[in-house]
């Protein structure tokens, strides 16, 4: 009994000095197995115990044991679980070497699985683009109170303009190219618009909360689609349905009151195979500019179900209502005069705020993924959409605005004007309402690609594009500003487009309110419609297909599409009942791409591509004029695009250069300004304030450069990372230029040379660097700096254009993670935001090409009084009466983020 009394005892005081005296140290690093790079952020737990910690910016880890044998766990969200047995012992380190983690195909938060075979990212295809991509991570990080568009500045040949007009009136360019000629996908889903190609940041205020990452593809890109991406191709990769139960909540404040909380949950997938994940989202604040107020929320559902190992099925619907007041741009001048956040578009009534300018829109999208596994060599995914847009704009209508001298709109005194008037009766410059431009759209499409892997190097991507689009345009009074009614006449068109009979008259008395929850359940009457009301059908069909022969060290594809659009326009309000359908319009276009690329090593690999388009003119510039009539000089643009690459890869340093060459002729170029003054045009008057549009038709552009990017791991604990791009565009020949009011009148048609004119509205040079620098486990700072060089003005297709100033601008982060709850595998997330640190002074754009050695137009009965150089009428070296945009000063924006 002694004996074994004694043996209990020993071991009892072994167990006690096994656990006391042997704690130790285990390190190691973790690495994506299919990159082969560190991950940042990885958890690490001992197995039954609460002690934790995560892996640094280059996947290395450190962590304390308690016991001297053990298991380590390794969760990270997108990767499969890992584990891996140790043994230290007391006061020693152990190196447990490199642990690989693997995508979990069940996890959705970095890795997609549903709508594989149509959301085309450059993964997919062997042969490389020229392509960035920016994951969940940094897209959280980085946004803070801006557009989606911010996360992509750090870029090269990616330029974001009209930040400055108000929340979600941003356009990103590309390459030089605007956004109409640049492709946005949503899981594969076309989101430009069907009639002139142009993206509307307002309607998808949401996407910085949905997006599990954002894959900006220039030039050709490696899209399937029966699409002409010109400049390039943005694919937009959402949440679906996690597979485990987990959620999030947030909230973020910023400069200018700016206020956003979102909250998200996921049920998980139980065992029969059912999900949902829910996010939902508010957001408010003032704006930079004065004026430039806006609030919203976003909502994301997904359901997923996967019936069996072979399907996979998720649906989901988005949505992001919002209303904002907007900016636009002025004179230089103005903002000298009254300040650089000025904005002419507001004033007060009775002591209230009331803007000229709203945008206000919902936008719901649905779409419905199925991925199918026939076998082992063929897959099949499907998405079929569907999107509802209800909406508009507010502007002036009727008779001129009265100003203050603080450079406001007088609502006080056009209101005492328009109740002298009682009826207000159009062209009688005296009454003065606000109108909303309605733009309602009803769009459903179908895409599909099948894969088959042919043999163990040829692969085949075959498919189709189906979409039909029905929108609708029309005024309506959004306040009549004590007016009680409305009355406008006009003559009516027969089938020839001839006026005909005597004018009709209108009386309105209707003004819905400007709220994007309004526009979505109701649509006002047509006889409570002004000045126009007419709607379009498109409709679309193409197929695509690609065949790709790859090894390890070469690789080779061609790919083709062709398609079909169709057109037929419907005015309601200015034609006679039997001539309100116009001739219908059927175009035919195709693309063809192919090139190879061949890997020399390791390290080193090189890249071909070439692609031509024949494309489709886009809807408005069918028909001329906004009537039924055709536009004789529409025909296919035609774009000719060759590249090739050099990329090198190393452990500590990666690196990729790019040249391109893209022709594009008989192309259609648009742009716009505000009048400063009453213009006159033959027999028509546009007053001030109002805007004229300009179109160029029949024009070539020829777009050139070169682009470096490289990210360096200097140290274990930072990131080096920057960009050069340097491009040369430029119009070639002449171009027909008609110019337009606001109301759609023809005001003047020119054919005029731009042979050399430099292409406007994005920088041909831009570089950028920056840095992260982990300061401790988890804890780290980041900046970025730009330069932007040889920006133009835009102002279309002209043979002297007006190049602004260069400028710079740095941002500046801090982001803190900490590790909470009983395992450490819930965390807190602090995020801290400033950009344009040192609130550099700068032009983003401008709409004019005023110089500033041209004579001031002649004032009064003076008919000279020299240049704007010679009068002090320069504001950063240009010309004060040019029009355009300030860029936004220093802003900020920090956040708090529980991930459970």
């Amino acid at each position: 009994m002694k004996t074994t009394t004694n043996w209990l005892l020993s071991g009892l005081l072994l167990l006690l000095v096994s656990t006391v005296f042997g704690q130790g140290t285990i390190t190691g690093t973790i690495v994506d197995a299919q990159l082969k790079s560190g991950i940042p952020g990885v958890n690490v737990m001992v197995n039954g115990s609460s002690t934790g910690t995560s892996t640094d910016i280059d996947g290395k880890f450190t962590i304390e044991s308690k016991v001297a044998k053990g298991q380590l766990v390794f969760t990270y969200v997108g990767f499969e679980k890992a584990t891996v047995n140790f043994t230290v012992e007391s006061g020693k380190t152990v190196n447990v070497g490199t642990i690989n983690l693997t995508e979990d195909a069940s996890q959705l938060e970095e890795v997609i699985i549903v709508g594989r075979g149509i959301i085309d990212l450059a993964s997919d295809r062997k042969t490389p683009i020229a392509v960035t991509t920016i994951k969940s991570a940094e897209i959280v990080e980085k946004v803070g109170s801006s557009d989606i568009t911010q996360t992509m500045v750090n870029s090269p040949s990616i330029y974001v303009a009209g930040q400055s007009g108000g929340f979600g009136d941003s356009r990103i360019l590309v390459r030089g190219f605007g956004q109409d000629n640049t492709a946005f996908l949503l899981n594969g889903q076309p989101i430009n618009g069907m009639e002139d190609g142009l993206m509307y940041w307002s309607n998808w205020s949401g996407m910085s909360d949905i997006a599990n990452g954002i894959q900006i593809q220039r030039g050709l890109g490696s899209s399937k689609l029966a699409i002409s991406s010109v400049g390039g191709t943005v694919n937009f990769i959402t949440k679906a349905t996690d597979m485990r139960e987990s959620g999030f909540v947030s909230t973020g404040v910023g400069n200018d009151s700016f206020l956003k909380t979102t909250a998200a949950y996921s049920t998980g997938m139980n065992k029969n195979g059912f999900g949902m994940s829910v996010m939902l989202t508010h957001w408010q604040g003032d704006g930079y500019n004065e004026g430039t107020a806006g609030k919203g929320q976003n909502y994301f559902i997904s359901f997923g179900y996967k019936p069996s190992e072979n399907h996979n099925l998720n649906f989901l619907i988005t949505g992001a209502p919002q209303d904002h007041d907007q900016n636009f741009t002025k004179q230089i001048g103005d903002y000298k005069k009254y300040g650089r956040k000025y904005n002419n578009n507001w004033g007060l009534l009775n002591g209230s705020f009331v803007t000229e300018r709203n945008n206000f829109y919902h936008k719901p999208v649905a779409n419905l993924n199925w991925d199918w596994k026939i076998n082992d060599n063929t897959d099949l995914s499907t998405v079929v959409y569907a999107s509802w847009g209800r909406g508009g704009g507010t502007g002036n209508y009727g008779a001129r605005s009265i100003r203050t001298a603080e450079g406001r709109i007088d609502f006080d005194a056009i209101y005492d004007r328009n109740v002298a008037v009682g009826d207000g009766v159009q062209g009688d410059n005296k009454s003065y309402l606000i109108r909303s431009s309605m733009n309602n759209h009803n769009w459903y499409g179908l895409v599909t690609n099948l894969e088959k892997q042919l043999t163990e190097n040829l692969s085949w991507n075959a498919g189709f594009d189906l979409r039909t689009y029905y929108g609708t345009h029309f005024r309506q009074v959004s306040n009549f500003l004590g007016l009680n009614n409305w009355t406008e006449s006009r003559t009516l068109r027969n089938a020839d487009n001839a006026f005909v009979g005597s004018p009709v008259f209108n009386t309105v008395t209707e003004s819905p309110s400007v709220s994007p929850y309004n526009a979505t359940f109701n649509t006002i009457g047509e006889d409570q419609r002004i000045d126009y009301d007419n709607s379009e059908r498109i409709t679309y069909g193409g197929v695509f297909t690609q065949l790709e022969y790859s090894t390890d060290l070469f690789s080779a594809f061609f790919q083709g599409a062709v398609s079909n659009q169709a057109h037929q326009r419907f005015d309601r309000y200015d034609y006679l009942s039997e001539a309100e359908d116009s001739e219908k319009v059927s175009n035919v276009g195709y693309n063809v791409k192919a090139g190879g690329s061949l890997r020399v090593n390791e390290q080193n690999a090189f890249y071909v591509n070439t692609g031509y388009y024949s494309r489709q003119p886009y809807h408005d510039n069918i028909y001329l004029n906004y009537s039924n009539q055709l536009n004789p000089l529409t025909e296919n643009e035609k774009i000719l695009g060759l590249e090739a690459g050099y990329s090198f890869t190393s452990k500590f340093f990666t690196a990729n250069v790019n040249a391109y060459r893209t022709s594009w002729k008989d192309r259609v170029v648009s742009s716009s300004r505000v009048t400063v003054a009453d213009e006159t045009y033959g027999d028509i008057v546009v007053l001030q304030g109002n805007e004229i549009f300009r179109t160029n038709e029949g024009v070539e552009q020829l777009h050139m450069g070169l682009e470096l990017d490289f990210v360096a791991k200097l140290l274990s604990t930072l990131d080096l990372r920057g960009f050069v791009s340097s491009g040369n565009w430029e119009y070639q020949g002449e171009a027909r230029t008609t110019l337009r009011d606001q109301d759609r009148n023809v005001l003047s048609v020119t054919d005029v040379d731009v042979d050399g004119g430099k292409v406007g509205d994005a920088a041909q040079f831009t570089a950028g660097l920056g840095f992260k620098y982990t300061i401790a486990t988890r804890v780290s700072v980041d900046a970025d700096w730009r330069f932007y060089d040889q920006l133009n003005s835009n102002v279309g297709a002209v043979k002297e254009n007006l190049e602004l100033p260069d400028y710079h601008i740095t941002d500046l982060g801090f982001s803190y993670k900490m590790l909470v709850g009983k395992t450490k595998s819930n965390s807190v997330n602090f995020r801290i935001n400033v950009n344009n640190l040192f609130d550099k002074l700068y032009l983003s754009e401008l709409r004019t090409n005023i110089k500033a050695d041209d004579n001031i137009p002649a004032v009064g009965t003076n008919p000279s009084v020299g240049t704007y150089q010679d009068n002090d009428r320069t504001f950063l070296g240009v010309a004060d009466a040019n029009q355009g945009f300030l860029g936004l000063g220093r802003t900020w924006n920090a956040s708090i983020r529980y991930n459970f």
